[in-house]
């Protein structure tokens, strides 16, 4: 045999090597097997949090915010975790929303004008000849299609706490409208540490926990209290591979003005200058923060009085106000601090887009300069400056303060000036966007349904939703903005258009036009180039004859094509609330009372049967 040939022995030690690697690359292929196995029977959730292709949503929304009351707006009030939101995100300068809650809600939920969703008014202050006119409902229209249901159908849970808003019949309860687990309140507002009204509009109040009437828990605060919810619900379904979507609308900062007493106190003599000093800070601050341009001009303060005017105790008392308000902020920013937190200590922060807004500009409603609700209040509240925003006490800010916190815009919520249109909002979390960035193009409530199936990977649907015909969405994506593709998401022609309660406006390319009704306005149409001027302080309609004209012309065709009414002949806002407060508050106390009322009519009828009895009886005897 030759010297080359391998010998017996040798043979059989590559026998046994060979064997050996294919044991062990057997061992292999069963170890990555079994691993396999385990990953499809865990599902998505197994992949690295920050590889997910879908992302966690979470929508924040306050209430009555203005424009520069967030830290990176440019205000004194101390929002950390909105503020490192925005330095991880972008902040939108040229938002805008609806000039009260539920309009800006609907539009929020559905991506579509609120002409067309069913809430073209808030119901509370809607003309009694416009409800249930189409597109007047006051609640969803049946043939809208909400963002929670989109997603809801493509493998997200669904989730929603504090205010609704948009419908307290069976039909228009969360659990309707795809979200999966709710725990809501279905009006305007209530109470922040108890379960009452907050105002003389309802007979009660309306809180729901999946669909079905709900109490609240003793230690009750709302912003405490909707995050909790909202954490629940995250860790009851977390892990089983879906991604969520949690919607948490905040009463934070609508009337009553209520916060804990350690918030409230870090402002202490912190506004004893009064509103015209912090409007001109807040403009400094807007400034600065780099959301509105150098040298912006001053909107008109839509103050009632002069703070010089006031007496020593006038300005003491709505110092004290001011303070409640920035407490009443920096809790509800603690809050949203602990849901992020939670976020990151579950792993779910880096895969977690966030969207932040204000569902319209400061309330200027002051119940005590109307003399029903102030006799309301006085009778229900405790109303004094020292213990205000505790529990048992009403505060509420007014149009000056109002026009405060807009700085430099002018007006306020109910009217369609910027200061009631134009919020701030904030979106981060977004793969890709451009972090600490800001967005000076025109945006629209209506846009962020658009953009976030976008970021979710869904199609949008246009017009058609399982088999039957819906509200197509009226906004655009804002994901090429959030990624630098873009500059704008509207062309220069395109219209934007808008109507509530007989105040108005346009949008179209930087130019608005805009009409307020009384008493912030004439009801008069005026022109605005929004980019140098977003104050409002220019009125163009004469210098700029041609564009006014054409505006005007786009207007009314928007306000055809879209269903808006007119309101009456001397419409008025607070008439309005009067008229739903009858209807709302005293008919159902009535009849609620009913039988007192009838104890009382049987008492009435056998006096005046006694009374006639007796004359009768006087009658016979002097005869």
């Amino acid at each position: 045999m030759a010297s080359g040939n391998l010998k017996a022995s040798q043979v059989g030690a590559v026998y046994r090597l060979a064997a050996l690697c294919a044991l062990g690359l057997l061992g292999l292929l069963l170890t990555a097997a079994q691993a396999q196995s385990a990953s499809k029977a865990k599902g998505p959730a197994a992949v690295s949090p920050a590889r997910t292709a879908r992302p966690n949503i979470v929508i924040l929304v306050a209430d009555d915010w203005g424009f520069s009351d967030v830290g990176a707006f440019g205000s004194e009030i101390a929002t950390p975790h909105l503020d490192a939101l925005a330095r991880r995100g972008m902040r939108f300068s040229n938002f805008h929303v609806a000039a009260t809650c539920s309009p800006t809600r609907a539009m929020l939920l559905t991506g579509v004008d609120h002409h067309r969703n069913g809430v073209g008014n808030m119901p509370e202050t809607m003309p009694p000849e416009h409800e249930g006119r189409p597109g007047y409902q006051g609640v969803l229209a049946p043939d809208t299609v909400t963002l929670a249901t989109l997603l809801r159908d493509q493998g997200y849970h669904t989730y929603i706490t504090g205010k609704w808003h948009v419908g307290k019949t069976p039909e228009n309860l969360p659990g309707q409208r795809g979200f999966e687990r709710s725990f809501i309140q279905a009006d305007s507002g209530t109470d922040n540490w108890e379960d009452r009204p907050y105002m003389m509009l309802y007979d009660k109040t309306y809180w729901f926990s999946q669909d079905k009437p709900a109490t609240l828990p003793k230690d009750f605060y709302s912003s405490r209290f909707f995050v909790d919810k909202a954490l629940d619900y995250i860790d009851a379904q977390h892990g089983d591979g879906k991604p969520f979507m949690a919607y948490i609308g905040f009463q934070a900062n609508h009337i009553p003005i209520q916060a804990p007493a350690d918030y409230v106190a870090k402002y202490r003599g912190r506004y004893d200058q009064g509103w015209g000093a912090l409007r001109q800070a807040r403009r400094e601050g807007a400034m600065r923060s780099g959301v509105l341009p150098q040298g912006v001009p001053m909107g008109e303060l839509a103050s009632t009085v002069p703070w010089e005017r006031l007496s020593p105790q006038q300005r003491q008392l709505q110092a004290r106000r001011m303070e409640v308000y920035a407490g009443m902020a920096e809790a509800m920013d603690a809050h949203i601090g602990r849901l992020v937190a939670h976020l990151r200590e579950i792993g779910q922060l880096d895969n977690t887009v966030f969207v932040f807004l204000s569902d319209n500009g400061s309330d200027p409603a002051d119940p005590f300069n109307i003399p029903t609700a102030n006799a309301w209040v006085r009778l229900h509240y405790e109303v004094n400056a020292d213990p205000l925003g505790g529990k048992g006490t009403f505060s509420a800010n007014g149009p000056s303060w109002a026009s405060a916190t807009v700085g430099p815009l002018s007006g306020y919520k109910y009217f369609a000036s910027e200061g009631g249109l134009r919020v701030p909002m904030i979106i981060a979390g977004v793969p890709g966007a451009r972090a600490g960035a800001v967005a000076p193009a025109l945006t629209h409530v209506s846009d962020i349904v658009p953009t976030l199936l976008d970021v979710a990977g869904i199609a949008a649907h246009e017009g058609r939703y399982r088999d039957r015909t819906v509200q197509p969405l009226s906004g655009h994506s804002l994901l090429p903005l959030l990624t630098g593709q873009a500059s704008t998401v509207r062309g220069p022609n395109e219209v934007l258009g808008y109507e509530m309660a007989g105040s108005a406006a346009l949008f179209k390319g930087d130019y608005k036009l805009v009409k307020n009704i009384a008493p912030l306005g004439d009801g008069q149409w005026r022109l605005f180039h929004l980019r140098s001027d977003p104050g409002e302080t220019q009125d163009l309609r004469q210098s700029q004859a041609t564009v006014f004209a054409a505006m005007q012309a786009d207007y009314a065709q928007y306000a055809k094509d879209y269903g808006v009414l007119p309101v009456p002949e001397g419409f008025d806002l607070q008439k309005a609330g009067l008229h739903y407060a009858v209807h709302h508050y005293l008919l159902p106390k009535l009849r609620a009372a009913w039988p007192l009322w009838l104890g009382l009519g049987l008492l009435l009828a056998a006096w005046l049967w006694w009374r006639r009895v007796r004359g009768r009886t006087r009658g016979r005897a002097t005869s």
